[in-house]
């Protein structure tokens, strides 16, 4: 079995927020950056937890970015992968990521695929399903848990007011969230091994964007606290009502 697995940079969340060029582009001034955890804690080491129970399981890695993201890929592959494709593109458009991976995935025929249910920076949980679309593959989102069989793989997901168990065939894009897997940290012998596994870089195709970042905002200041006393209902209604607006 071929599994790719797609990693995302993202900023710590302790980063300061920023932007510059007009409110255009994020500030990246002494922001420190990780892999995505949705990408690293649920999606990557179910992927390991695979291949450690099937070792002739080849498990790759894919990000799409410039060099900066060779660290990231790096990481991941102290974790256990095998080895790690960098699509070299500057785009931040879902749709031209996710038709740049479809063109990995037909090269390389991977039968499972798996990325987080989204990117912390920007809530982006889109990839998944576009991805599957274009490959083209079974699509199941938010899932947290995942075993295979031998004619595909059943998912249990969430859904609204509880969760839904199916099967679905392969190849298939997983999304995965909290309870797919526990989170692991590189030994020094996966951090020295990292270091001579391939890390290919790959020539983009030529897709038009969907999307363009026109402006960010940051959102409003959090006002400050007030504080009622309990034996002032009235009181409380009347801020719901006249500041906060909400009755």
């Amino acid at each position: 079995m071929k599994i790719l697995v797609c990693i995302s940079r993202t900023p710590d969340t302790t980063s300061r927020i920023a932007f510059t060029d007009n409110s255009t582009r994020f500030d990246e001034t002494d922001v420190q950056w990780i892999i995505n955890p949705y990408d690293e804690w649920y999606a990557l080491v179910r992927a390991i937890e695979i291949k450690e129970k099937n070792p002739e399981t080849v498990l790759h890695l894919v990000s799409a970015g410039g060099p900066e993201l060779d660290a990231i890929l790096r990481k991941a592959l102290a974790l256990g992968g095998d080895e790690a494709f960098r699509i070299d593109t500057d785009s931040k458009d879902s749709y031209t990521i996710a038709a740049h991976l479809a063109a990995l995935c037909h090269q390389q025929q991977y039968q499972l695929i798996f990325t987080g249910k989204e990117a912390i920076d920007t809530n982006n949980g889109v990839l998944g399903g576009m991805l599957a679309e274009l490959y083209p593959a079974e699509y199941v989102s938010l899932a947290t848990q995942l075993e295979l069989s031998s004619d595909g793989c059943t998912v249990t997901r969430e859904i609204e007011g509880g969760e839904e168990t199916l099967t679905c065939p392969l190849p298939a894009v997983i999304s995965c969230q909290k309870g797919m897997a526990e989170q692991r940290i590189p030994n020094m012998r996966g951090i020295m091994g990292a270091r001579t596994k391939p890390l290919h870089v790959v020539t983009p195709e030529a897709v038009s964007p969907l999307t363009s970042i026109v402006q960010y905002e940051l959102p409003a200041p959090k006002a400050g606290v007030k504080l009622v006393s309990a034996d002032q209902p009235e009181e409380l209604i009347r801020l719901l009502h006249e500041e906060a607006k909400v009755l």
